[in-house]
């Protein structure tokens, strides 16, 4: 969910006018792949580089969820939204961890669209997680060399309990990963747009699909 920050630049607004309405678009964004039957959103909200920013924007950031959980908590209850929260938790500040808690807690039984939302997430930390737990998990032998294999790494992930991942959108531009399902992108397609992230709207998400669409994806193999 790039550009933020230079969509508020451009309306001369400070960065956490920008962030304000990126996180009023998460909600437009997710409603539009709930009607078209998406099984699976994942947005990056805050990675684990985010850290070093000013602390006025990072502190607005960790407020955001907490905001949102007290002024939307009828409609997240009547959601059928699902919404779950991916990255660390030990670094964020206690309301918002019992916020995110919450969130997961009352939409656990949503059959909806999985909205999650990675928070203090980065793909190289949630990588060498894995790892060390696969490694706990051979060195207690309970399993051996030969049970590690794709399926047990994935399911060592965060993402674990998601489907696997087929788009890739990137607004505002830039055309990098950025430390991002780095795991889960091996044979994604990627969707580049110059578009800033509040401003990506349903036919924004609608170009993507179409040109989603449009691939022939062969997994490394050949199609005919």
């Amino acid at each position: 969910m790039d550009g933020n920050g230079r969509w508020a630049k451009k309306r001369l607004m400070p960065r956490t006018y920008g962030h304000y309405h990126g996180a009023q678009n998460i909600k437009k964004i997710v409603s539009a792949c709930n009607r078209v039957g998406i099984k699976a959103l994942t947005v990056y909200a805050f990675s684990t580089e985010n850290w070093k920013r000013d602390k006025e924007e990072v502190d607005y950031l960790m407020k955001l969820p907490v905001d949102y959980l007290e002024k939307n908590f009828k409609e997240i209850c009547d959601s059928s939204i699902r919404i779950q929260f991916l990255g660390r938790r030990d670094r964020l500040p206690q309301d918002l961890f019992e916020a995110i808690c919450k969130m997961e807690e009352i939409t656990k039984d949503h059959e909806g669209t999985i909205l999650s939302i990675c928070l203090d997430y980065g793909s190289y930390d949630e990588i060498t997680r894995g790892v060390k737990a696969i490694c706990e998990e051979y060195k207690n032998g309970n399993i051996s060399l030969d049970d590690i294999n794709p399926d047990l790494i994935s399911n060592n992930l965060f993402t674990r309990n998601l489907p696997p991942l087929d788009l890739l959108i990137r607004t505002s531009g830039e055309q990098r990963i950025s430390n991002f399902l780095l795991w889960q992108l091996a044979y994604s397609e990627l969707y580049f747009t110059d578009c800033y992230w509040p401003d990506f709207d349903e036919d924004e998400l609608a170009n993507a699909i179409e040109s989603f669409n449009s691939r022939n994806r062969r997994f490394g193999g050949v199609k005919k």
